[in-house]
């Protein structure tokens, strides 16, 4: 996966609007203003992508327990959030499910109200 891949596939999403709350480095997607993903701009450069991304406790277990390349996310709740390296030995399309994933969570964390609000937005 490349960096526009990421990017356009987060995007693609109902509601994801991207932001640099921490530094100029770290692109972070949120959806209804909380975040789903997150990655750093600089080490996609240096040829070494990650993603944090959010997932449910079990899950997050199985999937490192599984891959070499998910591991307890990086800087964030080590329960809640998984830190995957791009391109190692996990695929595009379990990247983008885990995207899903991450993204349904925060989704269904929202109020009804937000929710009603997002689902109504046209892409």
């Amino acid at each position: 996966m490349n960096l526009e891949t990421y990017y356009e596939y987060c995007l693609s999403k109902k509601g994801v609007t991207e932001h640099f709350p921490f530094d100029e480095d770290t692109l972070v997607f949120k959806v209804g203003e909380k975040m789903f993903a997150l990655s750093s701009l600089k080490q996609w450069e240096m040829g070494n992508p990650s993603v944090n991304l959010k997932c449910n406790p079990e899950r997050a277990l199985e999937l490192r327990a599984e891959y070499d390349a998910v591991q307890p996310g990086y800087h964030m709740s080590k329960i809640h959030w998984n830190t995957i390296a791009i391109n190692q030995d996990v695929d595009d399309s379990l990247i983008k499910e885990l995207i899903d994933h991450s993204y349904d969570l925060v989704f269904k964390s929202l109020t009804k109200k937000k929710q009603i609000e997002i689902t109504e937005i046209k892409n």
